[in-house]
């Protein structure tokens, strides 16, 4: 880790990097108009607080040139990027990390998966940073690697950024002293797992009392999320309110039609993939849908079947879809099922005059191998969104 850069950072998708350059521009920003430590989520702006609409034959501009960043840039914060193995995330996480570096941030590309071996490897080149550095950034506090990595973490200050809706189940699970498990996995793996668990419970134990250090300890832990959380015990909250993304790019032109959406919780067992396609269907034919913004986790086999049932254009973004949005061009309405964009975009869209809907989950949607934790948690994600337009979902199931 070179001198300057106190702060390390371990990523392993393409939104943990977005939330980790905005946690630096927030970090780095003048004392005066710096955001503040708060234990709540606040109501957020007002679309027209920020910027009057932006008009539907504007072009888009690209924001701020080099002569309008922070002087200085991000030269303190260091960059791993740990990535997974699918195509779709390495290709966006490598233009993310394009955008790091033009902010001045130290990246490094470390493989820790594809391999036995794989893992240890990484570990031990990762070590020695991982010892030194004097403040840790994680993306991902459900991570198993990035667990492993706390073992090794002497530094006072841990930060967590937003790795999306699953920053809502991380303080609720500290917050009760619970096993940290993401909000969609369901036991299994028979006897095997259970050794596998039995093994892992230290490393487990370990990373829950490093996020939730007792008082006195002089440890700090600050939690950077644009979803609706309240913090507890020594954690600290600070907004994500996407400054950095609207600081550097649009506003957005408008289209007339709407965007919908993907998500991956067919991929992830949730819901019924007939259901879904149904529910697609019927939100495309009831709001005039003309693009499908594709979840980089989806199917090509999926994506392929709700084309020819829906006609939509099918989209694969290059990077996460808070900077696609505000980049443009973009639909005036954007409709999404329960998900991190729900709470993410209403922010990064601010004064641009683009609606966000969202629409329910039927219960009926669910597959049978679902988490028992799944109908809650999708309705707790509907429920909680500020400034999003609420669709029911029999509105969808009536169109099909």
């Amino acid at each position: 880790m070179t001198p300057s850069a106190s702060s390390l950072a371990f990523v392993e998708s393409p939104v943990q990097l977005l939330n980790v350059l905005e946690w630096a521009y927030a970090e780095a920003a003048p004392a005066p108009g710096r955001a503040p430590l708060l234990d709540a989520v606040p109501s957020q702006p007002s679309r027209a607080a920020v910027r009057g609409p932006a008009s539907a034959g504007a072009p888009p501009t690209a924001g701020p040139g080099p002569a309008d960043r922070p002087s200085g840039a991000a030269s303190w914060l260091r960059i791993v990027v740990l990535p997974p193995t699918d195509p779709m995330s390495r290709g966006q996480l490598r233009r993310m990390a394009g955008l790091a570096r033009d902010e001045g941030c130290e990246v490094v590309w470390q493989e820790a998966r594809g391999g036995r071996l794989a893992p240890l490897k990484a570990l031990a080149v990762l070590a020695k940073d991982v010892r030194a550095a004097r403040r840790v950034v994680v993306g991902d506090p459900f991570s198993r690697y990035v667990q492993l990595l706390l073992t090794l973490v002497r530094a006072e200050e841990l930060v967590v950024v937003d790795d999306g809706t699953a920053t809502m189940e991380f303080v609720a699970q500290t917050a009760r002293g619970e096993r940290l498990v993401r909000w969609h996995r369901v036991g299994g793996g028979g006897l095997p797992g259970r050794v596998r668990e039995l093994a892992y419970a230290p490393v487990s134990a370990t990373a829950r009392r490093r996020f939730t250090p007792a008082a006195g300890t002089g440890r700090r832990v600050e939690v950077f999320t644009s979803m609706p959380v309240t913090v507890h015990g020594a954690m600290t909250l600070r907004v994500n309110a996407f400054a950095w993304t609207r600081a550097r790019f649009g506003p957005p032109r408008l289209t007339k039609g709407t965007d919908l959406v993907g998500t991956s919780l067919v991929e992830t067992g949730v819901v019924d993939p007939a259901r879904y396609l149904d529910a697609v269907r019927a939100l495309t034919l009831e709001h005039g849908a003309t693009r499908y913004f594709a979840h980089r986790r989806e199917s090509p086999e999926k994506l392929r079947a709700l084309s020819g049932a829906t006609g939509l254009e099918i989209v694969r973004p290059d990077l996460p879809l808070e900077l696609i949005a505000r980049r443009g061009p973009v639909g005036r309405t954007i409709v999404s099922f329960p998900s991190t964009v729900v709470h993410t975009l209403p922010y990064a869209l601010t004064g641009t005059g683009v609606t966000v809907a969202v629409c329910d989950v039927d219960p009926a949607w669910l597959t049978g191998s679902a988490s028992p934790r799944a109908r809650s948690f999708l309705a707790g994600v509907t429920e909680t969104a500020r400034d999003v337009h609420r669709l029911p979902a029999q509105t969808a199931s009536a169109a099909g």
